[in-house]
C-alpha cells in the first residue's frame, strides 16, 4: 500500500517550540517523510510565527490548529462559539502581519478543559450536575452550530481548507440523528473538508485497537481519517502513559488500511522518544493482525449506544411505541380471559 501521508500534531508553547525546531533536525525528518505539521496556534506571538516562516521556507505543509486561551475553554466548543470567531479574525491580522502560509485551518472540539480535568482525574461529580442540566438544553448546541457553520464558510470563502478533530463518538450521534451527547459533553457536529476522528489507543490499552478499527472503518464514509496516539505532550493534565513504538507502529498500520492521510499526536512525542526517525524506514506493507474478534465487541456496544441516542432524539415514538405494547398485551389479556 505504500507510505500515507502523515500529520503530525504539535501543542507547544513558543519557547519550547523554538527549541524544538533549533537544530534543523526535526525539519530535516519531516521532508524525509514528506510530512505535515498541524500546528498549535497557543499564541500568537512573533516567536510562534518564527519557527512557521521555517516551515514555510523548507516547504514542509503546516495547518493553523486554531485554541484559545484555557481561561477561554482552551478548544472549541459550544460556549465559546463568539470567542472562536474573535481569534479567527485575531488570526488572520497576525498571518498577515509575518507573511504566514497556510496548508489549512484545523478546528478542534472538544469539551472545556475543566470538565476534561475534572472526568479524567476522577472528579466527576464536579461537574454531572452542570452536565446533566445541559443535556436539556437543545437551544444552546444549535446556537453553537450555526456560529461555527458560519465561521467555517468564512475560512473557506478566505482559501482556506478546515479539517476538524472529533471525538470519535460523534459518528454514532450522527448516524442515530441525535445530539445528547453535544448537549452533555459540550461539543459541536461541525461541517469540514476533513474530519479528523481522535482514536487514541494509549487511553483504552485493552480495546484500543478494536476501537480504531471500528472506527477506522466507518471515517471514509464522512470523507476523513483518524488520528492515532498519544505519543505524549499535550495539555497538562493526567494522561496514560505513551504509545510504545511497538503500539505506534501497529496503529498507524491499522489505519493504514482505511485512509491515504494519517495523523499522528503528536510530534513532539514522536521527537522525544525516537520515533519520528525510525518512522523513515517504517515498512508499511508488513502484514498485520487485523483485531477483528476486539472491533466486533466494540460494534456492539456502539449499536447499542446508538439505539439509545436514536430512542433520545425521538421521545414521543419510543412513548408511541411503549403504549402499543401495553395496549396489546392487555387486548391480548382481555382474550384469554373470555376464552
Amino acid at each position: 500500500m505504500g507510505r500515507p501521508v502523515l500529520t503530525f500534531a504539535c501543542e507547544l508553547p513558543a519557547d519550547r517550540l523554538t527549541d524544538l525546531f533549533s537544530d534543523g533536525t526535526v525539519i530535516d525528518h519531516l521532508m524525509a517523510l514528506e510530512a505535515k505539521v498541524s500546528l498549535g496556534i497557543l499564541d500568537l506571538s512573533a516567536k510562534r510565527a518564527s519557527v512557521i516562516q521555517k516551515l514555510n521556507a523548507t516547504g514542509v505543509p503546516v495547518v493553523a490548529w486554531l485554541l484559545l486561551p484555557k481561561s477561554q475553554g482552551y478548544w472549541f466548543n459550544v460556549d465559546n462559539g463568539p470567542k472562536a470567531v474573535a481569534r479567527y479574525a485575531a488570526f488572520q491580522l497576525w498571518t498577515a502581519e509575518h507573511g504566514l502560509v497556510w496548508d489549512g485551518i484545523g478546528v478542534d472540539i472538544e469539551p472545556d478543559t475543566q470538565v476534561m480535568e475534572s472526568l479524567m482525574t476522577g472528579n466527576a461529580a464536579k461537574v454531572v450536575p452542570s452536565l446533566l442540566r445541559n443535556a436539556f438544553d437543545r437551544a444552546r448546541v444549535d446556537r453553537a452550530q450555526a456560529i461555527y457553520t458560519t465561521l467555517i464558510a468564512q475560512m473557506r470563502i478566505d482559501g482556506y481548507q478546515v479539517e476538524s478533530y472529533q471525538f470519535p463518538f460523534i459518528v454514532d450521534e450522527r448516524l442515530a440523528g441525535s445530539q445528547l451527547l453535544q448537549r452533555l459533553f459540550g461539543v459541536v457536529d461541525v461541517p469540514s473538508d476533513r474530519e479528523v476522528l481522535m482514536v487514541y489507543t494509549s487511553f483504552m490499552r485493552s480495546a484500543g485497537p478494536g476501537l480504531l478499527w471500528s472506527y477506522g472503518r466507518d471515517a471514509p464514509a464522512f470523507g476523513g481519517g483518524v488520528a492515532v496516539g498519544s505519543t505524549g505532550g499535550g495539555v497538562d493534565i493526567d494522561q496514560p502513559p505513551a504509545l510504545t513504538w511497538t503500539e505506534l507502529v501497529r496503529d498507524l498500520r491499522l489505519a493504514r488500511q482505511w485512509g491515504d492521510e494519517i495523523f499522528v499526536f503528536s510530534l513532539e512525542g514522536c521527537v522525544e522518544r525516537g520515533y519520528l526517525r525510525r518512522l523513515g524506514g517504517l515498512d508499511w506493507d508488513v502484514p498485520i493482525n487485523l483485531p477483528l474478534r476486539q472491533s466486533q465487541r466494540v460494534d456492539v456496544v456502539r449499536r447499542a449506544v446508538r439505539g439509545l441516542l436514536w430512542a433520545s432524539a425521538r421521545p414521543s415514538v419510543v412513548l408511541a411505541g411503549l403504549a402499543l405494547v401495553v395496549a396489546l398485551a392487555y387486548i391480548a389479556r382481555r382474550r384469554r380471559r373470555s376464552e
